[in-house]
């Protein structure tokens, strides 16, 4: 397999991952706007602090994805 498939199928795996995050960030934010009147504080608070967590989990796959796509343009 050349170094550019191998590149290829990183792209696809980051990707899919991203979109996997993004899932699970509307899924809370949904979950949030819900529950917020009934649910208890530290759920709100372990909620609010997930969602900070896929943020940054997010750009960081976003930057490690458009270094791939860098990496894969000098090739």
């Amino acid at each position: 397999m050349s170094k550019i498939d191998v590149a290829k199928e990183q792209i696809a795996y980051l990707k899919l991952w991203l979109g996997v995050l993004i899932v699970v960030g509307i899924s809370l934010i949904s979950w949030l706007f819900g529950n917020f009147q009934s649910a208890a504080w530290p759920l709100i608070a372990g909620d609010l602090i997930g969602l900070v967590g896929l943020l940054v989990g997010c750009l960081v796959l976003h930057r490690r994805i458009e270094s791939k796509i860098v990496q894969l343009g000098e090739w």
